[in-house]
């Protein structure tokens, strides 16, 4: 793993980053633009990935980064759920929702495995 000396080095929070702009895009076209909580829902719980990851960081110990990676972690999860609901809706075709869900389940995975690593890392403190 490479040395991470600020959030914005962490490859996931970078992919978290890439997909809230692929959300804010997606939902500022009608007819999805028009429904106003699922387009809420969908921008929140993607900015809630990077937010939680870039926060969980900045605490300064890995036990509460994990704590905040699993939150991020859980947003994925939304994230994932509300993309069906946006493809059910006809709000996203097929190969947006397969992009989509192959990039939301990217950052799960690898949030999974960075947790796995803080929870076995010997170091406490960065």
């Amino acid at each position: 793993m490479a040395k991470i000396e600020k959030f914005e080095d962490i490859e996931v929070w970078k992919i978290a980053r890439e997909l809230v702009n692929d959300v804010y895009r997606m939902t500022r076209t009608a007819p999805f633009s028009k429904d106003w909580s699922l387009k809420d829902q969908f921008q929140r719980a993607s900015v809630s990935i990077m937010s939680n990851i870039a926060e969980g960081y900045e605490r300064g110990s890995n036990r509460e980064f994990v704590q905040f990676l699993f939150i991020a972690r859980a947003s994925a999860g939304e994230v994932r759920s509300l993309s069906y609901v946006a493809y059910d809706q006809k709000y996203l075709d097929e190969k947006v929702f397969s992009n989509l869900s192959s990039k939301v389940s990217l950052i799960s995975r690898q949030i999974k495995g960075f947790i796995v690593y803080l929870q076995k890392s010997n170091i406490k403190q960065r």
